[in-house]
C-alpha cells in the first residue's frame, strides 16, 4: 500500500491539490475522504471538480447524500454523514461502476460502499489554515496515481 503525505497552508492550495487530483482522476475510480467537520473534505472535492473541467458550484450533499455533476467525466460526490446506522439500501453502489469518479465522504457510515480498490484521503486540521493530507492508495491503479501526484 503507498502513502503520501501532503500539507496545504491556505483554502487556495487546498483547491489546487484537489485540481491536480481531478486531473489525474480515472474513471471508475473512488476516492474515500475522512477527516472532522470542517477539515476540508468538500474544499478538496471543489479542487477535484475543477480538474475534471467542472464549471458548477460544487457544495457539500449532507442534505441530498448525492450531487452528480459533468465535467470530463461525472463526479459523484455522496456525503454518508447521516447514514450513519442506516441499513437501506439505496442504489448508491450503481454509480461506483459508471465511468465517473465517486468521491464519499464520511465513508466510515456506508462502509458495504466501499470497493476492494479506492484511495483514501485522510485530513486533519493542523494549526490556522494548515492541513495535512494522508493519501494511502489501495489497488495498483490508485499507486499510479500517487506516484504521479508525487512527480508534479
Amino acid at each position: 500500500m503507498k502513502k503520501l503525505i501532503l500539507k496545504t497552508d491556505s483554502r487556495d492550495e487546498t483547491h489546487a491539490l484537489g485540481e491536480r487530483l481531478g486531473t489525474l482522476a480515472q474513471p471508475d475510480m473512488v476516492f474515500l475522504m475522512k477527516g472532522d467537520l470542517g477539515a476540508g473534505k468538500t474544499t478538496l472535492t471543489q479542487g477535484i471538480a475543477k480538474g475534471l473541467g467542472i464549471k458548477r458550484n460544487v457544495t457539500s450533499p449532507t442534505f441530498n447524500i448525492l450531487k452528480i455533476y459533468q465535467g470530463r467525466m461525472p463526479l459523484y460526490h455522496i456525503d454518508a454523514y447521516r447514514m450513519e446506522g442506516v441499513h437501506q439500501d439505496l442504489g448508491l453502489d450503481e454509480f461506483l461502476d459508471d465511468d465517473g469518479l465517486t468521491v464519499i465522504e464520511w465513508s466510515q457510515f456506508m462502509p458495504n460502499l466501499i470497493p476492494e480498490e479506492y484511495l483514501s484521503v485522510s485530513i486533519r486540521l493542523l494549526e490556522g489554515d494548515t492541513r495535512e493530507f494522508t493519501f494511502e492508495a489501495v489497488g495498483s491503479v490508485y499507486e499510479k496515481l500517487l506516484e504521479e501526484m508525487e512527480a508534479k
